[in-house]
Formats: C-alpha cells, structure tokens, sequence
C-alpha cells in the first residue's frame, strides 16, 4: 500500500539532507511525499491583527519567495533516476508551521514527518532546534523522524528503542518502528535501565507483549544497570554506533527527560542519530 510521507522544509540545508535522508529510507516503497513550506510575511506575526491578505504586496513576495523554493526543490527531484515509485507534492501555505504540519497530516492522512533537526536561523550549538522539538512534542496524531543535519543514510541495522516497560504497548502504537525496521531488515534493540531491582508483573507483562509484537522481525533485549534513562541510551548508542534512535513521547516522561534544552547540547553521538519521535496515542 501505498505510504504518504510529509517533508516539512524552510530552504535549509538540513531541511534538503532531510528530504535526502527519506527518499533513502523509502527507496523500495510506493510513496506520496508532501514536501511544505509554512510562510509568514516578514514582519508581520500570525497572530496579529494586521495579517496580510492574499493580493496584498508582503502576502504575494512571501507566497512567490514560497513557492519559488518549492520549485527549486522538485527540480533537483527531478534529477533522481532510482525512485520511480515516488511521487512529489508541492504545498506552500501562509500558516505557522505546526498549523500547516497539522493540516497536512489531517487532509492528506500522513503516516510519517521527517524533518531536520535544525533550521536555517539556529544557533550552531543546539542540535534539536526549537521548531522540531515543538513539532515532536505537539504533532501527537502523527510520528516524527528527526534527522540530525550531519546524517547521512546508510542501511540501517539497529535500532535502538529505550523503554522502562511501564507502557501497556498497542500493536498500532508500534507500526511505525515495525515498519521501518522491515523494510531496511534493521534489529530492534529494546534498552531497559535498570535501578536493580527485577521487572515486577507489569513489566514483565508488557516486555512479553513486545516479543508478541516482535515476531517477525529481529530483536534483543537489554540492560544497563545504574545510569538513568537518558545516560543509559547515550552509551548504549555511542558503544554500538546504533543507527537511530525511537521512543514513545509520552507526555512529562522519557522525552521530557532526554530532549531538555540542557541536556540537547550534552547528547554527543545524537546530533548523527535520527531520532524517531512515536506518540502513545491515549494520551
């Protein structure tokens, strides 16, 4: 069946190796990708009361300035010779960035985001710029893969996906980390930290739901004892150069703990790890 895909992009370079980065990861698969572009009218907030209409000079540079880039992008598209199964959609609209992901995501029923962690105004020192976090944070209907700006793809043979085993997972929660991982035959390292003490009844419960969920594709279990969540995946992935990272953003938890700002600029080996951003969905 065939996938749909939504390439958020403002012109950067870290927006292209983005887009680069998917057409990778799906080069086997039929897909529909939305590449878009949210543009504003300089000096003019979203929220004010003076927004520029369509026909009005600013609302038309932007728009041309939009739309000119989109064009810029599906020329360079169009010298890929190997994705024949790919298909590209332009969409420029005047709206703030997680609105029109928002829009998008619903219109078009997108499976998946994949964007660039930073953008083309970000200091060089963050490597989750602030546009990602929030899109990772607030897009709770649709997953995010975050893709570092000195990534490049290559086959992609683990991934690593922390979990404290308290989540009573759901099989549709999972698709997508089951799906990336069959289609590039990757492992799934599943990462506990452990404090010592053993898996009570719950998680042991819910570890056997992964292996149910699992099945078919490869996977290990493992654990880490005496670091918290977040040092823990950072060895974990520095040790074993793992190929990305994905984890359920669960609201004050794991990615609260590990996407701080403080601890963003700590992370090392993260800024050359996609990160894939799952949502538990009855949150």
């Amino acid at each position: 069946m065939k996938k749909k895909i939504l390439l958020p992009t403002d012109f950067s370079s870290n927006a292209w190796n983005a887009i680069q980065y998917a057409l990778e990861l799906y080069k086997h698969e039929t897909c529909d990708f939305y590449i878009l572009n949210a543009f504003n009218a300089a000096g003019y907030a979203l929220e004010s009361m003076m927004v520029p209409e369509p026909g009005e000079k600013l609302y038309e540079e932007a728009k041309e300035k939009s739309e000119q880039g989109l064009s810029k992008i599906l020329e360079r598209l169009s010298f890929r010779d190997d994705a024949s199964e790919h298909k590209f959609f332009m969409v420029s609209q005047f709206n703030g960035l997680l609105d029109a992901i928002k829009d998008v995501v619903d219109k078009q029923d997108i499976e998946m985001i994949i964007m660039g962690t930073k953008g083309s105004s970000d200091a060089v020192d963050v490597i989750f710029g602030s546009n990602t976090v929030m899109v990772m944070e607030k897009s709770r209907n649709c997953p995010v893969l975050a893709i570092p700006e000195d990534a490049i793809y290559k086959e992609l043979k683990e991934i690593v996906f922390p979990t404290d085993y308290r989540m009573n997972f759901k099989r549709r929660e999972l698709q997508n980390i089951i799906d990336v991982a069959s289609m590039s035959n990757a492992a799934i390292c599943v990462l506990y930290a452990s404090d010592g003490d053993a898996l009570d009844t719950e998680q042991e419960n819910n570890k056997k739901l992964l292996e149910e969920y699992f099945d078919n594709l490869r996977y290990t279990f493992h654990i880490l004892h005496n670091l918290d969540a977040p040092s823990a995946v950072r060895c974990f992935v520095e040790s074993r150069e793992s190929d990305m990272i994905a984890f359920f953003n669960r609201k004050h938890s794991f990615f609260g703990s590990i996407f701080s700002r403080p601890m963003v600029k700590s992370l090392g080996r993260y800024a050359k790890v996609p990160v894939l951003a799952l949502h538990d969905l009855r949150s």
